[in-house]
């Protein structure tokens, strides 16, 4: 049976982690990972970088920009700062004493491990393995950020593709303690064991998933931020959408959420998602409206909410009018919308997709499903985790949940797991 007390279930889940590797026994010796070289000084980068320094492990950052390196020592002291400030005279020594930036790719490779940061487009990150693989020793392990792409996909322009894997660390990378390991086609055991150990080191939560678009996080973070650009277009004002989340438990709403993502990339890890599964993940024409007017979230001032210059990284944005027009441009006759029904609707076709997951065998546990939607996005601690929250409410309840909301498109759809464990009373933690 499940767990009672939610919170002795996420206390479970916190020693799973310290107790299991995460992989089976594969006899390969893997590499210790004593130094890190990060490609990208974006924010993602920067964010990583300051995990490394953290850990005290020292870190190369590069980027093709030289004006984004100007910006990073501040950008990763901001990162390791109270409140989001870089005026810390003792954060900028640390950062100083562990972090180089540099343009040479000597420097880079003579790290341990080379973590991918750039844009969220294949085309741009096979690009930059094709500068770098010629420069790395055969040691040398290579890893991307990539929060959709499958690895397989971006590992067809290397030479080696046993060294490389997915590294996808979670935004913001200071509040989210987990990181997606995911093996590739080609991945030998060896760099998933190094991989490990690394995350583990820099004091994270590895979680090994197979190969996929979106790979576990991402199957289930997408149809919750898809969902509420649907309650937008249906009707439903932002207070509304962020309420339901934030009355949920959630730290914010998923609208907020997509400004501290960014629009242009929510857009481009979408667009994998729609690509792949065009029956049930929606193509929202809102990312692509914000991203043509410039509103790319925290990053640009603007996107559904304003960003004032000066503002801490952890301060909200504020209400912006006007976001309207976009909106009304785009809006359908509206529909009735209870507060119940924006939180069925959000919730729901996570709980589905966690279900095809399952029946993928894309992760080895439902547990790491729970792992990864408490310590990846922010799922909240008193509901334990979504099967969790699931199980409390029972197949039976959900699946009536569901009829209502079935005529709204495939992604309402039951799973014959949903309805097989309905059949014979079944949880998903038993």
């Amino acid at each position: 049976m499940a767990v009672r007390d939610p919170f002795e279930h996420v206390a479970s889940l916190i020693l799973m982690n310290h107790r299991h590797a995460g992989i089976g026994p594969s006899g390969a010796v893997a590499r210790e990972v004593r130094s890190v070289a990060v490609v990208g000084a974006g924010t993602m980068g920067a964010g990583i970088a300051a995990a490394n320094v953290r850990r005290q492990v020292p870190v190369v950052i590069t980027d093709m920009d030289p004006s984004a390196l100007d910006r990073v020592t501040e950008r990763i002291a901001a990162e390791l700062g109270d409140n989001g400030s870089s005026s810390d005279p003792a954060v900028l020594q640390e950062v100083a004493r562990w972090v180089e930036p540099t343009m040479a790719p000597g420097r880079i490779a003579a790290c341990d491990l080379v973590i991918e940061s750039v844009t969220e487009s294949a085309a741009a990150k096979q690009e930059v393995y094709g500068r770098l693989e010629r420069h790395l020793p055969a040691s040398t392990l290579l890893a991307s950020n990539t929060s959709t792409i499958p690895i397989g996909r971006l590992a067809e322009c290397l030479a080696e593709g046993g060294r490389f894997c997915g590294l996808h660390f979670f935004h913001p990378v200071r509040r989210r303690p987990l990181v997606e390991v995911v093996r590739g086609p080609a991945t030998r055991p060896e760099t998933i064991e190094a991989a490990v150990a690394y995350v583990k080191r820099i004091g994270k939560m590895p979680i090994v998933v197979d190969d996929g678009p979106g790979f576990l996080v991402n199957r289930l973070l997408v149809p919750y931020l898809t969902e509420a650009l649907e309650l937008l277009l249906d009707g439903a004002t932002i207070d509304a959408v962020e309420q339901a989340a934030t009355e949920f438990g959630m730290a914010f709403g998923p609208l907020r959420l997509l400004d501290e993502i960014g629009l242009d990339t929510a857009l481009l890890a979408g667009r994998v998602l729609w690509e792949a599964f065009p029956e049930r993940f929606v193509a929202s024409p809102l990312p692509v409206a914000m991203y043509k007017a410039g509103r790319l979230g925290r990053k640009s001032g603007r996107g559904f909410f304003c960003y004032p210059e000066g503002l801490d990284l952890d301060e909200p944005g504020q209400p912006d009018p006007a976001i309207e027009p976009i909106l009304a441009a785009w809006a359908r006759p509206p529909r009735q919308l209870s507060p119940e029904t924006i939180t069925a609707r959000l919730l729901l076709p996570m709980v589905l997709e966690a279900t095809r997951l399952l029946e993928e065998g894309k992760v080895r546990d439902p547990r790491d499903i729970e792992r990864g939607v408490v310590f990846g996005l922010g799922f909240p601690l008193a509901r334990g985790g979504l099967l969790y929250w699931a199980d409390a409410f029972g197949t039976e309840q959900i699946l009536a949940m569901l009829r209502v909301l079935e005529p709204l498109g495939a992604r309402f759809q039951p799973t014959p797991m949903l309805l097989n464990m309905a059949g014979r009373q079944g949880r998903f933690l038993d």
